[in-house]
């Protein structure tokens, strides 16, 4: 679904990314671990296209990145940390415009508004500006903008940051079904024991560096998930 080979992006002389390589099969739930400046925003960003790199190679489902990013980008959805949406449009109308840009049916397009926002309790506001949302609400509509086109797969960059409890519930049902159905989800977080008790597989990147990467037990054995990382990143 993903692979990721020798990725390097450079900002000066800084290597924000060294050398990262990681496989990413359909199915899967992929934590991206990592500190604050370890890497993780640069590698989804390359990962969708959104930022240039200076080595390596990603593909999608055998198709590069660099080569044909459109084609790429069809197969897949981006959630940032702080989604940044057109808010002098209603919801209702940026989900709309999302199902233009990808193509999406009448028919599908209104089962899946009315499902997803349903079930995010977001059906009543959709006629409101997005200007009026509140954080929370703007990552939920982003939520339900990236499923809309049932990508294959989906980004996700500090995805629980500003959900309530029920709404956190919500997103891990829909991650996986959508791994359930064939597709990935290759996400970053800092939540660790959200990360320890959904994700199939993990990584943990330090300054750039891949320092470790298997299934959820390889990475952390007997002990936690957080214990480990704390104790790899000295």
């Amino acid at each position: 679904m993903l692979d990721i080979s020798h990725l390097t992006k450079t900002y000066g002389s800084k290597k924000a990314v060294d050398d990262l390589s990681l496989h990413i099969s359909p199915g899967e739930i992929f934590g991206f671990i990592g500190h604050n400046g370890a890497g993780k925003t640069t590698t989804l960003r390359a990962v969708t296209g959104i930022l240039r790199f200076d080595a390596g190679e990603i593909l999608i489902n055998g198709t590069s990145i660099k080569t044909d990013p459109i084609a790429c980008k069809k197969q897949l959805a981006y959630i940032p940390d702080n989604p940044d949406l057109y808010e002098y449009m209603s919801g209702s109308k940026y989900l709309n415009f999302v199902a233009d840009v990808y193509g999406v049916g009448a028919a599908e397009r209104t089962e899946r508004i009315r499902r997803y926002a349903d079930a995010f309790n977001l059906t009543g506001d959709l006629g409101q500006p997005i200007s009026a949302y509140s954080h929370g609400m703007k990552q939920k509509l982003a939520t339900i903008s990236a499923w809309i086109h049932q990508p294959k797969l989906v980004i996700m960059d500090e995805p629980f940051v500003g959900l309530d409890p029920k709404a956190s519930h919500i997103l891990k049902g829909m991650m996986r079904e959508l791994c359930d159905n064939g597709g990935a989800i290759f996400f970053s977080t800092h939540v660790l024991e959200v990360a320890e008790k959904l994700c199939d597989k993990v990584a943990i990147i330090k300054q750039g560096r891949l320092i470790r990467s298997g299934t959820m037990d390889e990475v952390k054995g007997d002990d936690s998930l957080e214990d480990v990382f704390l104790e790899l990143e000295g």
